[in-house]
């Protein structure tokens, strides 16, 4: 659900949907302190019955790494709220891409955390499309970065780097989910030797 407000909060936003947008930054703080919550829970469980002792620190370190998503996504929504960043109708496609591909990363590393903790040797399939997803959102803010500072003449040069600074946000959603999937893949391997 984090994710899914997440997206539509950058949608609504760009849209100019203010009392939906609104609606998401609550709905996502919500979900962010349950997920603190049920983070603090896990961490417990762990210790209290030592499960997978081998591997304890690297998997606390995953559950943080989850849980690093939706405070991400709150962040970068909050931002939008604060800093209130006019987006030209001419990258408004552009930026509603961005979050939906930053979001389909975030949709196939969830189940492959999921995944990992009762069948692992099928993790790799979701892991190949966060990757391919990650590399889809890099690749599309670069392009955004491009057009602001090389198409966009009318905007001024702090108004570029404002926007450049937004889409640098957006895509670090997708980093966090990069950075889960290579720790699932690195846990993969440790369990196999």
């Amino acid at each position: 659900l984090g994710n899914l407000n997440f997206k539509q909060g950058i949608h609504n936003y760009i849209n100019g949907n203010t009392d939906e947008f609104l609606k998401n930054i609550n709905a996502i703080m919500v979900l962010e302190s349950e997920a603190d919550s049920i983070q603090r829970k896990i961490e417990n469980e762990f210790y209290l019955h030592s499960l997978m002792p081998n591997y304890a620190s690297d998997v606390l370190n995953l559950i943080e790494s989850v849980d690093d998503i939706v405070d991400m996504g709150k962040a970068v929504l909050r931002q939008f709220e604060v800093e209130t960043p006019y987006i030209p109708e001419t990258i408004r496609n552009d930026y509603l891409e961005l979050a939906n591909l930053t979001s389909k990363s975030v949709e196939h590393v969830i189940p492959a955390a999921r995944t990992f903790f009762v069948q692992p040797e099928k993790v790799k399939d979701g892991l190949q499309k966060v990757l391919f997803y990650h590399r889809e959102t890099d690749n599309l803010s670069t392009n955004i970065k491009r057009k602001i500072f090389q198409q966009s003449d009318e905007l001024k040069l702090s108004e570029k780097i404002h926007l450049r600074y937004f889409a640098l946000h957006i895509e670090q959603v997708s980093d966090v989910a990069k950075n889960i999937a290579q720790q699932l893949s690195s846990l993969v391997i440790k369990i196999k030797i």
